[in-house]
């Protein structure tokens, strides 16, 4: 997947920063007006998290040095507007600038490596924002799906926020999670993960213990995340009465063909980051958004005081 929110959200945020005023400078610039710009921002109208992220739109025109002018559309809305009939809206809120000469040269180089796109009147800035709406996906109703990496301790963090919610009682009634996980794969080269060799091999054992040991799945991540990068992962399947001998007897055959469909899954909603929280099949967000809805306030760090800030880097 293309880094899109790292190249635009890395150089907005950057600008929206600016540069200190050095220590006894008292003369103040002559503070230059700059041009304007039209932005478009085509938002959901169905869920908050695909409407526009102010923060985003202001380091957005302090990096492009214009002045923004806002309008926000429907999707709808836009489909009746004859320079937009053409754009796709598959993620939102998605992101038109007025192509100015001035934006066009900022954007080129980005435009050329594929990252942003370009009409005659606007460049195109496609998902953009850590959360939004997926508008060609089906909604699954209460369903949420749940992407990590297997050693990732922000990823093993979230796993825990849903064992102890599970252990005391917590988890709402009526909504299903799952869990997915994060890894690349290509014919050629094969499984790829970003913790290396042991993280996919751990995600493999895991998929392998959901399907046909459902009932102590929750329990072996609970013994395997005291210490998920130890490779005596064969001890968590002895506490948690796994056998271990089924599951190796299936890891080369069914359980890489089992994470290949997790790999593919991953790049369809283009999931890089862990943990990753896709709601309802439609909506990207991160654990703080998924906190707010109703029945998943576990997930927020001040009413789970029982699981301990991840340690090591991701």
């Amino acid at each position: 997947m293309k880094k899109l929110v790292s190249v635009l959200l890395a150089c907005a945020m950057a600008a929206a920063c600016g540069s200190p005023t050095p220590a006894g400078n008292t003369t103040a610039k002559k503070v230059e007006k700059m041009e304007k710009a039209e932005f478009i921002i085509i938002e959901s109208d169905e869920y908050s998290a695909g409407k526009e992220d102010p923060q985003l739109t202001m380091g957005m025109a302090k990096f492009l040095e214009v002045e923004p002018n806002v309008t926000h559309l429907t999707p709808a809305e836009a489909a009746e507007n004859v320079k937009l009939k053409d754009i796709k809206y598959d993620f939102l809120p998605l992101y038109l600038v007025e192509k100015k000469p001035a934006v066009h040269s900022k954007m080129e180089q980005y435009i050329k490596q594929g990252y942003f796109q370009e009409t005659e009147d606007y460049v195109v800035m496609p998902h953009q924002t850590r959360q939004g709406v997926y508008m060609n996906k089906k909604a699954k109703k209460n369903v949420m799906d749940l992407f990590v990496m297997a050693q990732c301790p922000y990823g093993v963090r979230a796993e825990n926020f849903v064992i102890q919610a599970k252990k005391e009682g917590k988890f709402p009634s009526g909504k299903t999670l799952n869990l997915h996980y994060i890894v690349d794969y290509n014919q050629a080269k094969g499984f790829n993960s970003m913790h290396g060799s042991g993280e996919w091999e751990e995600a493999v054992r895991q998929l392998l213990i959901a399907k046909y040991y459902p009932g102590k799945f929750w329990k072996y991540l609970e013994i395997r995340n005291k210490d998920y990068r130890s490779s005596r992962w064969d001890k968590a399947m002895e506490e948690a009465g796994v056998d271990m001998k089924k599951i190796l007897s299936k890891f080369d055959t069914e359980g890489l063909e089992l994470l290949k469909k997790e790999a593919a899954y991953a790049k369809e909603f283009g999931v890089s980051a862990s943990p990753t929280i896709i709601w309802e099949g439609k909506v990207q967000m991160d654990l703080g958004s998924a906190s707010k809805l109703e029945g998943f306030g576990f997930f927020n760090p001040g009413q789970a005081s029982g699981v301990a800030a991840p340690a090591g880097s991701c």
